[in-house]
């Protein structure tokens, strides 16, 4: 029996695959738990459409996402801490107040906090790298530049 998956299902497939099950199996729990519809004309048609569309959404973010981190490797970003007598900083830098800086400076407002990743917080003024993980395989490393108030 060939059926649409619906959702994922564990060890047969992902949400959107036309697969071969046997006819219990698919008739029996898949069907009525909502996992699968019959692969029937109607259903390949709609769900092969929907996966061109599924497609095409992600060359379209693939394509944002290249454009962006292109943008960010330009970036240095400057931000100014206040610090104590012996050069230490109150407090630390985190991700978080990257991000924010980012956006303020900038205004590319596609970088999430999230996304942004230090390689330990930033306490004392200088340059640092942090590194933006826009998708799985594309990342943009830009410079943040900590100074004196």
């Amino acid at each position: 029996m060939k059926v649409i998956l619906l959702q994922d299902v564990k060890k047969l497939g992902k949400k959107g695959e036309i697969v071969e099950t046997a006819e219990g199996y698919g008739r029996n729990f898949l069907l009525p738990r909502g996992l699968a519809k019959e692969a029937n004309a109607a259903n390949v048609n709609q769900a092969k459409q929907a996966q061109e569309v599924a497609k095409h959404r992600a060359d379209q973010k693939h394509d944002e996402a290249v454009v962006l981190a292109a943008q960010l490797e330009k970036v240095v970003l400057k931000m100014k801490v206040k610090m104590g007598a012996n050069g230490k900083m109150f407090g630390s830098i985190a991700s978080k107040d990257v991000a924010e800086a980012l956006i303020a400076q900038t205004g590319l407002t596609g970088v999430e906090r999230r996304k942004i990743e230090l390689a330990e917080p930033i306490k004392s003024a200088g340059t640092y790298y942090a590194v933006a993980k826009l998708l799985p395989e594309i990342t943009a490393k830009f410079k943040v530049e900590v100074e004196e108030e």
